[in-house]
């Protein structure tokens, strides 16, 4: 059986609807028995032998004819469709809503017909960049330098959490170098809110709590923080972020009042390599268990660099938590989460 390129779809005729598209989900149907197959679909059948060549040229000149990635889109459509996938290239007449994934992967034992799926893929070699707002409720297929496939998931999330406290009076702070020491603190304000630090030594008595600048200017803006005269209250804080921090602080800064705001615990997550580590519901200190997300705060134009982004999570998954990419807008912020997927 033969194929003839019509600009970038291969037709095939004779029994092609029945043997290809019926039986196994390839193509569109046309006039007749005739089917449409984009060209990954046409040098997959070339690949098992089904089709015996497309305007004379086998597997292997039809896959040297291809744009630039068809590769790699190869690459993994076969994957897909030796794991016992079926699976449509995303474009209009194939699919509804094609978006910017290159394929839609239907749930094992379903095909075109059956109106669900299972994944949307975006397939992209291992030094292409992709910018954040293609991501979200995607599969990203990655495909490394020695043909190796990496899938990772991607998706919108919506943080919530039930930690609450409540502070009778202000805590009184003084700003030091990168941070605020609160002498004499509130019970409440490490115990059950876990903010800050306690300073403690097994041979001193003295009663502190130690404040990162994020932790420091978010409580100022609460009003559950004051600082001497000298220090000017949250404007010196947010001043002295930048300063240590350029940039990244006000990211963070909007992030952690996010996170704080929706009921969760932001913490550090410098031993990480993320900005924080998240717990959902803290009652006191002394039983925190384990935090669930780790999380980095990106301007919501960054391109991910899949290198960066396997290494991301791959780290979360070993220390048993999330990777979550927090994502400034100028008016709010989109939450992705990413995470390894064996399809």
């Amino acid at each position: 059986m033969n194929g003839q390129l019509r600009g970038d779809r291969v037709v095939v005729g004779d029994d092609a609807r029945q043997r290809f598209h019926d039986a196994s989900g390839y193509g569109v149907p046309r006039d007749g028995n005739e089917i449409a197959l984009s060209r990954v679909e046409a040098a997959h059948l070339l690949f098992r032998g089904e089709l015996d060549a497309v305007d004379g040229m086998e597997f292997r000149e039809f896959l040297a004819s291809g744009d630039s990635g068809f590769s790699t889109r190869f690459l993994v459509y076969m994957d897909l469709r030796d794991r016992g996938f079926y699976l449509s290239p995303a474009r209009e007449d194939w699919v509804d809503e094609p978006g910017t994934a290159d394929f839609v992967v239907y749930p094992r034992g379903k095909g075109p017909r059956d109106d669900e799926i299972a994944y949307r893929v975006r397939v992209v070699g291992e030094r292409t960049d992709v910018p954040a707002d293609e991501l979200g409720n995607t599969v990203l297929a990655v495909v490394d330098e020695e043909s190796e496939l990496t899938y990772l998931e991607t998706e919108r999330v919506d943080p919530e959490g039930h930690t609450e406290y409540d502070l009778d009076d202000p805590a009184e702070g003084v700003l030091l170098d990168d941070r605020v020491v609160v002498w004499d603190p509130p019970m409440a304000l490490h115990r059950s809110a876990f903010y800050g630090q306690e300073l403690s030594g097994r041979a001193s008595d003295i009663d502190a709590v130690q404040l990162s600048l994020v932790e420091a200017a978010y409580l100022a803006a609460e009003g559950d923080l004051v600082l001497p005269e000298r220090d000017a209250g949250v404007n010196a804080l947010v001043e002295r972020g930048r300063a240590v921090e350029r940039g990244r602080f006000d990211r963070r800064l909007r992030t952690y009042r996010e996170l704080r705001d929706r009921g969760l615990v932001p913490k550090t997550g410098f031993k990480f390599g993320a900005d924080f580590r998240t717990y959902a519901d803290v009652e006191d200190v002394e039983d925190l268990g384990h935090s669930e997300w780790l999380v980095r705060c990106l301007e919501s134009d960054h391109l991910f660099d899949p290198r960066d982004l396997a290494l991301d999570v791959r780290l979360a998954h070993g220390v048993r938590k999330r990777m979550v990419f927090a994502l400034a807008h100028r008016d709010d912020i989109t939450w992705l989460a990413a995470s390894r997927l064996t399809p």
